[in-house]
């Protein structure tokens, strides 16, 4: 009985554990659009490799569970928190403070006629016009990794390339205007426009049938030709 009731208070943290996280993650997803966001926009990005950063918070979630449910473990280090606890739990705050700041600030926007970047470096913002673009490069992922934050192998990418180096990979959407039917739709219209503007786009259909055995075909084929439309 007792395992029993071990066993079913894991799968409750389990399931606790992933909805707090989906909760945090709507939460600051929500704050982003809230500060960041103008209502002219097209899409906005919630950029890689901060966006992964959220999950930190599923590894509190986790550290918080197991302290709860080990007593052994428990008792081991209070002692340590309690003679620690005055340098312990500021810094604590100071980190997660900067945590939030760096995962929140890392948003770009895309208008009709301008792209917005911002970072915990510029969280005011920098605006570039689509002619600052330098570089696209799209395509579809053929190797699977295995290191934490890393991109799926069928993950559809394209990454635009501006003047003063910084990369954005459009696919990371965090948000898109409500009449768009989807995010390849509205990628696939910007790839028009710059690709018309003679911008140097590198595209590789290489994997592409990674894409197909993920995605509906209305959605492949708008992948198809985003990667067949080139100079």
């Amino acid at each position: 009985m007792k395992k029993t009731k071990k066993i079913f208070l894991y799968i409750l943290s389990l399931i606790s554990i992933v909805a707090l996280t989906i909760g945090i993650y709507i939460l600051i997803v929500q704050v982003q659009e809230k500060l960041f966001v103008p209502e002219e926009y097209l899409m906005w990005i919630f950029k890689y490799p901060a966006s992964r950063l959220v999950f930190i918070y599923e590894i509190y979630l986790f550290a918080g569970f197991f302290y709860l449910f080990h007593k052994e473990f428990r008792s081991s280090k209070d002692s340590f928190i309690k003679k620690h606890r005055k340098q312990i739990f500021p810094l604590f705050i100071i980190l997660n403070i900067a945590l939030f700041y760096i995962i929140v600030t890392a948003v770009t926007v895309v208008t009709n006629n301008k792209i917005i970047d911002y970072s915990f470096l510029l969280p005011w913002g920098r605006q570039y016009n689509y002619n600052d673009v330098v570089m696209i490069n799209t395509g579809v992922y053929g190797k699977e990794q295995y290191l934490p934050f890393s991109r799926s192998k069928d993950d559809f990418y394209y990454i635009i390339e501006l003047k003063d180096g910084s990369k954005i990979d459009l696919t990371d959407l965090g948000g898109m205007k409500k009449e768009a039917d989807d995010e390849y739709l509205i990628i696939e219209e910007l790839d028009s426009q710059l690709v018309n503007r003679k911008i140097p786009k590198v595209s590789s259909m290489e994997n592409f049938k990674y894409s197909t055995e993920r995605l509906d075909e209305i959605y492949t084929d708008k992948i198809r030709n985003i990667l067949e439309n080139t100079n």
